[in-house]
């Protein structure tokens, strides 16, 4: 992972932006991002960093600080269409498609027996990798006990040097163009590889992950059920690297500080649940508000009761604030945490992987209770 030389020009860089000199942010990033070796870093544990991470740090259960590296990569040996993973089975596969490559890992529960599970595609955040993410989100413990299979995608460093989706292109940004390309395609073919309920499919991800993921939710509503969003910002809000630093830093985009949608492309019926720390240094916190927004920009007016608001404290662990939306049925359709209290971390996550905060509720439960209650039409 980058060390504290890049934590540091990374600061620089911010503090450049802010003051309006994009060019020479731009170059000091470029400067300071390293040439690829060929072979994935280990991730450290954090509790905070930067969307193009620094050093970062994990709290324990017992408050404490580890300093621990998260599990690497595991051995596995990709399949093709002819070849399926076994039962209970965390295993690597490629999809290839017009729009490029990307390897991959899935987890299928012991439990499947050819029905027709739900599939949650998992987009991990910069410098982190499938196995890290699925270690320090518990999402395969999840899916063993409550019978869905798991896609995680793995972005390579020959397509982003700190392995963040890129979500702040343009190109990357469109349906049927660029990584929501590549990322609709591959979770299309493993349901149809393991015949999988294509009614029941959820997207999820932390920070670069999550801006991806609700990328996917805008440009594949047909495919996509529900999304998570943690630690993430709107579809469409930065169109390059300054642009993104900006955003991530609280500045405004397409969609301003109103909120209000500007065209089609800015909405999405989608239903969405969002969590955000409210002392995140690495992607402001309202951006939490204006993703928020964005999927509340397309609810009909009047049509639903007012949002509910739960303030309560994770056992031993920070308190948050939530606050869910209703469609007319009665139904949650725009689900917000506040976890207060916390920075730039999956909450309630594991000590296994990076990024993570386990004193926080345990966005992995919520956020599988929140897409269990959605699927496609039929």
């Amino acid at each position: 992972m980058i060390g504290a030389t890049m934590n540091k020009r990374m600061e620089e860089a911010t503090r450049l932006t802010r003051a309006g000199k994009l060019h020479e942010a731009m170059a000091l990033l470029q400067g300071a991002i390293p040439e690829s070796s060929g072979e994935e870093e280990p991730v450290k544990p954090y509790q905070g960093g930067k969307i193009f991470e620094g050093t970062c740090e994990v709290v324990d259960e017992d408050g404490s600080v580890s300093k621990s590296r998260p599990t690497s990569r595991a051995s596995s040996s990709a399949y093709g269409h002819g070849r399926k993973p076994r039962a209970g089975a965390f295993t690597a596969g490629r999809f290839s498609n017009h729009a490029g490559s990307r390897d991959y890992k899935l987890y299928i529960p012991s439990g499947h027996k050819g029905q027709a599970l739900p599939l949650v595609v998992m987009l991990h955040g910069c410098t982190q990798n499938p196995d890290d993410f699925a270690a320090g989100t518990n999402m395969n413990q999840l899916a063993e006990t409550q019978q869905f299979c798991v896609l995680y995608p793995a972005q390579p460093v020959s397509a982003n040097n700190s392995k963040c989706w890129n979500w702040f292109k343009a190109e990357d940004q469109q349906r049927e163009g660029g990584e929501p390309s590549i990322l609709a395609g591959m979770a299309r073919q493993v349901i149809d590889t393991h015949g999988l309920d294509a009614s029941r499919v959820y997207v999820a991800g932390l920070s670069a992950g999550a801006a991806m993921a609700t990328t996917l939710a805008m440009t594949y509503p047909d495919l996509f059920a529900a999304v998570g969003v943690h630690s993430g910002l709107p579809h469409g809000v930065a169109k390059s690297l300054p642009d993104a630093l900006g955003a991530m830093q609280g500045g405004t985009g397409p969609l301003g500080n109103s909120g209000k949608k500007t065209g089609v492309e800015w909405a999405s019926e989608v239903p969405v649940i969002i969590f955000h720390g409210d002392r995140d240094t690495t992607v402001h916190p309202n951006n939490a508000d204006r993703v928020a927004a964005q999927y509340g920009a397309s609810r009909p007016a009047g049509g639903a009761s007012k949002p509910t608001v739960e303030k309560g404290k994770a056992a031993n662990g920070h308190a948050y604030t939530r606050t869910t939306h209703h469609d007319a049925a009665g139904k949650p359709c725009l689900e917000q945490w506040k976890v207060h209290g916390a920075g730039h971390a999956w909450s309630g996550g594991s000590v296994k992987g990076s990024y993570t905060d386990p004193k926080g509720p345990d966005a992995t439960q919520e956020m599988l209770r929140f897409f269990m209650q959605h699927q496609q039409p039929s």
